[in-house]
């Protein structure tokens, strides 16, 4: 008799594995004097996704997927027929229980990497830094992603067209520390844009420092050879020896390649009189793009990641606003770049992503980036430069 095959579910787009809940208080349809905005929630099912809770946010211009289960990260967008997002090697979104985020390496945090907006934190946001009898003491990016959301929500008002979906993150350890991450992730119906206002609370009666970087990635379709990052550039220097090797295309996006070896520069930008800047990645052919908007009271540090690898080992551009820039902490620490919070303090943290699909936005937002270069010529540093790479 010929073999039968039973199957219950393939390894396949991960999309398709998601078990949409219809009953739950978070799935509903507003009707809003802008036009309607739909939410639903749902759990992935099946592999290393299992359990991870999805909140789907439809706008009628964009629709964003939120993971309350990583730290309310972004999964991924979807604005006119175009994907927002990255092909990482890592098949996610990945259930926190499956991260080895202190693997004696440091590095266990790359397991579940796979998202367009991560956020790095919140008591260190860089490399691993190991102790002299290289015990690890911060892993790679910090906890803060493998988070699961302990209170969530959605908020709205009819009037306006505004929703907002409502997480909080709790990253705490007994005699040590406990801060507090509330989520707001802002949307407007009929809008593409997507407002993410944070703010950390030390939970504690005594002073607390933190780090915060938010980990923006975007890959095919808008990535391809040609495409570029615009930014209103006051100073930027290579992070290391192989970046500086390419300074005068620091910003140019090369072919699929690979082998390649991440580049990396660290900067900061010129802003508004708000202390608003805005920086983004163009498409070669200019007819799309992420632009990404932030403020420099709380964020006024700006890295550009370039990993240019081959499409199936991660062809991506970071965009990353932070409090610092991510070396280890101590080394951060030491040049004042951490945040001090006293205790029962919050500090506020604001980032907006602008999905753009057609060459009228790119140009846009290319000319208030121009704009905001009037003010002084850029800075550009040929090597590393000391005081921003250890040892430089």
């Amino acid at each position: 008799m010929p073999t039968k095959t039973l199957t219950q579910r393939v390894l396949g787009p991960r999309h398709e594995n998601i078990q949409w809940d219809e009953s739950s208080s978070l799935t509903m349809q507003v009707e809003t004097r802008s036009g309607m905005i739909k939410t639903r929630y749902g759990k992935f099912v099946g592999g290393a996704s299992d359990g991870v809770e999805v909140l789907e946010v439809d706008t009628g211009e964009t629709t964003t997927m939120i993971l309350p289960t990583r730290g309310m990260s972004i999964w991924r967008m979807r604005s006119s027929g175009i994907d927002f997002a990255w092909q990482s090697p890592v098949a996610g979104p990945i259930h926190p229980d499956h991260v080895p985020t202190f693997d004696p390496s440091g590095l266990g945090w790359l397991e579940g990497f796979d998202e367009l907006v991560v956020r790095c934190g919140l008591e260190s946001n860089g490399a691993p830094q190991f102790d002299d009898n290289g015990q690890l003491v911060y892993p790679l990016h910090g906890r803060i992603a493998g988070t699961p959301a302990a209170g969530l929500s959605i908020e709205y008002d009819e009037a306006s067209g505004r929703l907002e979906v409502i997480g909080e993150m709790v990253e705490s350890r007994l005699f040590f520390k406990r801060l507090r991450l509330r989520s707001r992730i802002r949307f407007h119906a009929g809008s593409d844009d997507v407002e993410l206002l944070d703010d950390v609370t030390n939970d504690l009666a005594g002073p607390a420092s933190m780090q915060l970087l938010y980990h923006i990635n975007v890959g095919t379709p808008v990535l391809t050879e040609g495409a570029v990052v615009e930014a209103a550039i006051e100073s930027l220097a290579p992070k290391d020896a192989l970046s500086a090797s390419e300074i005068e295309t620091w910003n140019q996006v090369g072919p699929p390649q690979d082998g390649f070896a991440e580049r990396v520069y660290f900067a900061r930008l010129q802003a508004d009189e708000n202390n608003v800047t805005t920086t983004m990645l163009r498409s070669a052919d200019q007819e799309s793009g992420m632009a990404v908007s932030f403020n420099v009271t709380g964020l006024p540090r700006f890295i550009l990641w370039k990993n240019t690898a081959a499409i199936s080992d991660g062809y991506v551009v970071g965009m990353e606003p932070a409090t610092n820039y991510p070396n280890v902490r101590q080394f951060e620490q030491e040049q004042g770049r951490v945040v001090e919070l006293a205790g029962g303090e919050t500090k506020s943290f604001r980032v907006t992503l602008h999905p753009l699909t057609t060459k009228e936005r790119v140009t846009e937002f290319g000319q208030k980036i121009e704009k905001l270069r009037e003010e002084k010529p850029a800075e550009v540093h040929a090597t590393p430069r000391p005081g921003w790479t250890p040892g430089a």
